[in-house]
This record gives C-alpha cells, structure tokens and sequence, in this order.
C-alpha cells in the first residue's frame, strides 16, 4: 500500500472513532456513487451528516481543505444517497482534518462547512 493511501485509511479509521467518540452514529464508510465517494456518512444528533475526512502531513484548517469544486461532487453523491435509501433527515457536510502526531492526531471538525 502507498504511503499516502495507508496515511487516508490510517486517518479514516481514527475519524470514524473521534466521530463516535463525538456522538455520531457511522452509516457507512467510504460510499460510492459511480466515481464520486463519500468518506463518511453519520447520523448526529437526527442530522444526517456526510464527512469529508482530509488527512494531511503538515497543517491546513480545515475551511481551507475544500474547493468549490468538491463541494459540488459531495453534494452530487449525497443527493444519490439520500435517494437510494429514502433519507428524511436534515443533511449537512461536515469537514474533519487530521494531522498525525505524536501519540495520536491533531484534529479540527468543522460541522456544516459548506452548503449545497
């Protein structure tokens, strides 16, 4: 496995725990909608909430991890999955950015980053 795609999963894994350990509940992980993917789907507090995890090496905050571009591929893949499985809730897409560090990660979560 590449550096760069252990650093993702490795990043993934610790997002999934932080987020529960926040009060999330995981939907899923890493779902797909033809070539567009969602890192993580939950559900907080009634609110269906699409993560978007960004692992990086050096750090970036993170309301500066997400181009306008990719808020338009996460908005797409969350309509496909709000339709596939008949989803009432509010939605929102939250960003959560992960450094390795020492002992564990340095992480910001920034809950509805952006709009659709």
């Amino acid at each position: 496995m590449a550096l760069s795609n252990k650093l993702g999963n490795d990043g993934e894994n610790y997002a999934c725990r932080f987020l529960e350990k926040n009060g999330y509940g995981i939907l899923h992980r890493n779902w797909r909608y033809n070539h567009k993917e969602i890192d993580i789907v939950a559900i907080d507090n009634g609110t269906l909430a699409f993560v978007e995890v960004k692992t990086r090496t050096t750090w970036q905050p993170a309301d500066e991890t997400i181009s306008a571009a990719k808020m338009r591929y996460l908005a797409e893949a969350a309509e496909a999955y709000i339709n596939q499985y008949d989803r009432r809730e509010e939605a929102r897409f939250d960003v959560l950015t992960l450094m390795p560090c020492p002992g564990g990660y340095r992480a910001e979560l920034i809950r509805e980053a952006f709009h659709s």
